[in-house]
């Protein structure tokens, strides 16, 4: 009988320790981002953020932030050296204009490619979509947001703001950001994504 009971405790506490461990997130992006965030290898937080960290803050899920966008390509496009948040730089282009609605209003962003980020395996075929909106400073980061594309086979593509996340800036200075071209500015309240980081 005691063998019994200490096997039903044994069981209880390693659920309770498994649940405890679980990673914060209501969509498979807030639960990846988490598990990125709270891993110390991988994490771009401060150490004493780290130490208390459970999760970041996110704009509820909004299936209006989901959108499909067409991708002009422009080919022709230059290389230019994107700023950063230090005295480093970024060879971008732009690799195209997205066009897509939201709400019945019409909006365009560039989408870029890095010159050196595409060399790397596995991303060849990735895209950076930098943005500004209305939310910026007022629960979103104030310098803007990221979203992360791929290369589409023809020229539609899913944008999903839900999955904007913040620069690593955002959360250690140690780090250069790309900063947000001012035309990536779109002029309505993008309540989707990750909010504004609260140090603690």
């Amino acid at each position: 009988m005691k063998n019994l009971v200490l096997l039903f405790l044994l069981v209880f506490w390693f659920s309770c320790a498994q649940e405890k461990e679980a990673i914060a997130g209501k969509t498979e992006f807030q639960k990846q981002i988490n598990a990125e965030y709270k891993d110390a290898t991988t994490s771009p937080l401060k150490a004493r953020d780290l130490k208390t960290f459970e999760g970041l803050d996110f704009f509820k899920f909004d299936s209006t932030f989901v959108v499909k966008a067409t991708l002009k390509r422009t080919p022709d496009s230059k290389w230019f050296n994107m700023k950063t948040t230090t005295s480093r730089v970024s060879p971008e282009r732009v690799f195209g204009i997205l066009t897509f609605k939201i709400s019945g209003s019409k909006y365009k962003l560039n989408v870029y490619q890095g010159k050196d980020i595409m060399k790397r395996e596995g991303y060849e075929d990735y895209l950076f979509l930098p943005f500004l909106d209305n939310t910026n400073g007022e629960g979103s980061y104030g310098g803007g947001r990221y979203i992360d594309l791929r290369i589409p086979e023809g020229d539609r593509i899913t944008i999903d703001f839900n999955s904007a996340y913040n620069p690593y800036c955002a959360y250690n200075d140690k780090y250069s950001c790309p900063i947000v071209p001012r035309v990536n500015y779109l002029d309505l309240d993008v309540k989707a994504g990750v909010k504004a980081f609260k140090k603690h």
